[in-house]
This record gives C-alpha cells, structure tokens and sequence, in this order.
C-alpha cells in the first residue's frame, strides 16, 4: 500500500521565481551608478568566467572553507569588474557591497505567473510545504519581498546547510523537518539531477518541471514532468490516497 502524501518540498531559482534581467545588465547599471561606462556582453561574459572559477574552487559558498555566501559572492563581483579593468579596491568592494544588498529586492525577481496558486493549491489539499534550494542565506529576504515565504512551513539553503543538492545530506535534513517518511514527500524542481535524480534515490517523490521542454521519455517519464505549475495539483491528487 502506498504512503499518502503529506509535504511538497519545492526548489525556489527557476521553479518559482527567476532573475528579472541578465546578471550583466545588473552589474551594469551598478556600474553607472559609479560612473562606469560598461558593455553588458563584456560584463556578462566576464560574469560567467569568475563565477565558474569560484564555483570550481569554493563550492557552496566555501562554507567548508571558511567564506560565506556574502563573502564569496563580493569576490565574484570584484573579480568581474576586474576582467572589465576596474582597478580600484574601494570602489570594486563599494559595487559587491550594493550588488549583494540589491539582489534581495523584488525589482530584481520576477514570480512566474503560476506559482502563487501552485503554492495555494497544494496548502489547499493539505500538504505541507518547505524549500530545498541551492542558495546562500539571502533567499528568506527574497521570497518575502515576493510575496511567497508564507506559504512555506521551513527553508533549506545550501549554504545554511553547508551542503548542496545533488547531495543526499541536505535531503537527509529536509526530510527530518518533515518528520514523515521519504514517501510521503515530494519534490518539485527544474534540475534533472539536483531535483529528479537526487530526491528519487532516497525514495522521495521527485517530481520535474520542464517549462522549455527539455526532457523527454525515456529520460523523465510522462507521470513524472510537469510543462507548468498548473498540472502540479491534479497530479498531487494521485499520491494522497
């Protein structure tokens, strides 16, 4: 006999909610406000390179190394506007303190138009929800500047966490906040491996949200994709008896 579903854990970045413009843009305009005339193309590609170097080298955050998301994300921006020949240390450290700040604000998010009733729909039916995210310990501050952090009973950074989904560990503590088990709980992301694959191993119902059409049989079975947030409570509705 199956156990009834009592909890929905949910990734937030691209699930939920999404960047409103291209870091680039962001860091740009950062960039103006300190009379800097830079290329957005030169800021993003300059983006993309430090963020996989720090990302290769500290990863998480280096919360097993002794930095913190703020921390790691203030070198990150250094070091872009470094590679755009910004060179001065006050000024590098002044635009990674606001870039950092900035980013909690709601005009740098935009919700996708089906979440808030996804959210509903789901506490409407009983379910429980919480967050496991792959982020740093900005994301309380941007889900309640968007409107969504009442929905949810607990979040799970991974910074907070000091590990990072795909592994099995922050799942581990998602799970013991539920205080049920992995079968009475699903997991909705847009990540193959970090919200499919890694949840299913445990025995969690992970469940995937291909907006772009991405994933396709055999890769994702059909009863187990969703193309909108708007199939998520009919298909909830299977699991609960």
């Amino acid at each position: 006999m199956r156990a009834p579903l009592r909890w929905v854990l949910w990734d937030v970045k691209d699930t939920l909610l999404k960047v409103r413009a291209s870091v680039g843009e962001q860091y740009c305009k950062e960039a103006e406000r300190a009379g800097l005339n830079i290329s957005p193309v030169e800021v993003q590609a300059a983006f993309l390179q430090s963020y996989r170097h720090q990302s290769s080298r500290y990863p998480n955050y280096g919360v097993t190394q002794g930095l913190d998301g703020r921390s790691w994300w203030m070198e990150v921006v250094r070091d872009t506007f470094s590679q755009c020949r910004v060179q001065d240390p006050a000024l590098l450290n002044t635009m990674a303190q606001n870039l950092y700040d900035n980013f909690c604000t709601a005009e740098n998010w935009e919700v996708f138009p089906d979440s808030e009733k996804a959210l509903q729909s789901c506490s409407s039916l009983g379910l429980k929800l919480g967050v496991v995210s792959n982020f740093d310990r900005r994301l309380e501050e941007i889900l309640r500047v968007c409107g969504l952090l009442s929905h949810f009973s607990f979040l799970i950074t991974s910074e907070e966490a000091g590990v990072a989904k795909p592994s099995p560990a922050i799942f581990d503590q998602a799970l013991q906040k539920c205080g049920v088990p992995a079968a009475c709980v699903a997991h909705i992301g847009d990540h193959y491996v970090n919200d499919y694959l890694a949840p299913r191993s445990l025995g969690i119902q992970g469940f995937l949200l291909d907006r772009q059409d991405k994933y396709s049989s055999p890769d994702v079975p059909g009863k187990h994709r969703l193309r909108s947030l708007e199939e998520l409570p009919s298909l909830l509705k299977q699991h609960m008896d």
